[in-house]
């Protein structure tokens, strides 16, 4: 039983590597589109989008999370990378 769990300890410990190479690059990606629309004049809060995001995410979810977990992440994870786009906006444009 402790090899068993030794292995499926190993196996959650990389992917939590990979998940949060994953959960920075999605925040890279959310920095630029902040820029994007800093430039194009828009608002950096765009509710119809983050309700999009919202709705593909649970639709996607094939368990055993229940939905309410993976919006409940999700809306967090917006308004942790909307919070970076507002502190870089107020900085000012990247050299």
């Amino acid at each position: 039983m402790t090899e068993r769990l030794d292995d499926l300890r190993a196996l959650i410990d990389a992917i939590d590597v990979q998940l949060v190479e994953l959960l920075n690059r999605r925040a890279e990606l959310g920095l630029e589109a902040g820029r994007a629309k800093v430039r194009a004049g828009r608002p950096l809060n765009d509710p119809r989008r983050e309700r999009e995001v919202l709705d593909r995410v649970t639709e996607a979810n094939a368990g055993p999370l229940p939905n309410e977990y993976v919006v409940a992440f999700y809306a967090r994870l917006i308004e942790t990378i909307r919070s970076l786009e507002e502190q870089e906006a107020a900085e000012g444009p990247r050299s």
